[in-house]
């Protein structure tokens, strides 16, 4: 066996045996995805994944992370390709580094799919690369391992995309009148038309205004724009919009200032003070826009998105390097929570990369508000020490029931089922330890595990 059925459980052996008992009672619960990057038209199109290469390395930026940190070249492991030249050549290359992911989350969902899903059981290493790449490749060519048969088997009950608002949704569209009753949902992701510094931000803009009919040249009619976008993406489903600004920074500017602002950036002449601003002033425009719509509004701020020239002029963007940096909440977010902050049928989910505002700050923020919600651990810190730290420096403040469970966040399918596994075997093993020290009854015990799992997922994404 490549994992151990007590991964992760406490050492102590009777605090381990609690743990135990609770992730008998929630392991098998259907997955909530409600926050992640893979394709609609994986689903839509449902046709095999090409090779293990296409399906493992290319798409996961933690892999060819750490690969291109020890001088792994990224031309060699087909990132940036439409299709991978030698497949086998980039798995083995893969496999020679394994490695190099010992004592990483990354290793575990790896090894949780090469176990749970093709049925392997020796080590994965450069002895072992053929065997591997042969035994995946020939389950993938099987009905079995198209998309959908996956999707099923890894027993998900919702999954959700991340998309622009000028996305046509299309593959969203064809999964629906194909008749297969799976819900795969669009998610509404503005960056790329709140942002000045996309490169793309002023044509974006335009194909936004076309497809509404709205004139985006000016401030009202580039609201408009967005929140018919946001209505298209409700017809099909959405129920939550995501921002994943620089910063947490809000503003709350008169509507002329605010059309003043929206000219500027428009025209490209506004400098990074002005850009910053008006950044700023549209999460506020998404809160008031949630009000009126019913969205949930999550908010991934924090990440030096791009930090390495090199690769952004090479590969483009969100290719692993991105860098997290120190976040603020208290001030930054409080021109949106003077307006919105006591709004019961608003959601707000707060994630960091910051991991010192925990205690400091989202904690006390979602112990108070209304309208606030702490996202679990992410990205860097979707980790067992990163989902542990989590609860021990949150729940003596804001409790399990101002958090919403667990999304993994992940533009690799098949380390879905794997990364929810981590999440539910840390909060059993977090809870058992209160169990243990007669902070908790085992009875209250099972039902958290069972909300953390399944339940705060659906009432805070609205599923």
């Amino acid at each position: 066996m490549l994992l151990h059925e007590d991964r992760l459980f406490p050492a102590d052996p009777g605090t381990r045996k609690i743990a135990r008992s609770l992730y008998e009672h929630v392991n098998k619960l259907p997955i909530i995805s409600p926050h992640g990057h893979t394709q609609a038209s994986w689903f839509a199109k449902n046709e095999p994944f090409p090779d293990p290469a296409t399906l493992f390395v290319q798409p996961d930026h933690y892999i060819f992370r750490m690969l291109y940190s020890q001088g792994v070249s990224m031309d060699d492991l087909g990132i940036g390709q439409a299709v991978i030249k030698d497949p086998r050549k980039v798995w083995r290359l893969f496999a020679r580094h394994y490695y190099l992911f010992r004592g990483t989350p990354t290793r575990m969902w790896l090894d949780y799919a090469f176990q749970e899903q093709f049925g392997l059981r020796e080590k994965f290493s450069e002895k072992t690369a053929d065997l591997y790449f042969d035994t995946i490749s020939e389950k993938l060519s099987s009905p079995e391992y198209l998309p959908r048969a996956l999707f099923d088997s890894f027993n998900i009950e919702v999954l959700t995309t991340t998309d622009p608002p000028f996305d046509s949704l299309e593959h969203h569209k064809a999964i629906r009148a194909s008749g297969w009753k799976a819900r795969i949902l669009p998610t509404f992701r503005p960056d790329a038309c709140v942002d000045p510094e996309f490169a793309t931000f002023k044509q974006n803009i335009a194909k936004m205004g076309e497809m509404t009919g709205e004139d985006t040249t000016t401030w009202k009619g580039y609201l408009n724009a967005l929140m018919k976008s946001r209505a298209r993406f409700k017809e099909l489903g959405c129920t939550a919009t995501d921002h994943g600004h620089l910063t947490a920074q809000t503003a709350d500017l008169s509507e002329a200032e605010a059309a003043k602002l929206y000219s500027a950036v428009f025209a490209g002449k506004a400098d990074s003070a002005q850009q910053d601003l008006f950044r700023a002033q549209m999460l506020t425009e998404m809160a008031r826009m949630s009000v009126e719509d019913g969205l949930v509004m999550q908010i991934h701020p924090g990440s030096v998105r791009n930090h390495n020239p090199f690769v952004y002029e090479r590969y483009g963007r969100d290719m692993g390097c991105d860098i997290p940096q120190a976040t603020n909440y208290v001030h930054a977010l409080r021109p949106l929570l003077n307006r919105f902050g006591n709004e019961k049928g608003l959601t707000i989910i707060l994630f960091t990369l910051d991991e010192t505002t925990y205690s400091r700050e989202l904690a006390p923020l979602a112990g108070h508000y209304p309208c606030l919600r702490l996202g679990p651990s992410w990205w860097f810190h979707d980790s067992p020490e990163g989902m542990m730290r989590f609860r021990e420096q949150t729940t003596e403040t804001a409790g399990f029931y101002n958090t919403v469970g667990f999304n993994d966040d992940t533009r690799a399918f098949l380390s879905i089922p794997a990364r929810h596994d981590v999440a539910r075997r840390i909060d059993c093993a977090f809870l058992a330890r209160l169990v243990a020290e007669q902070r908790l009854d085992e009875d209250e015990a099972f039902e958290v595990a069972h909300d953390l799992a399944y339940g705060l997922v659906k009432k805070a994404y609205r599923l």
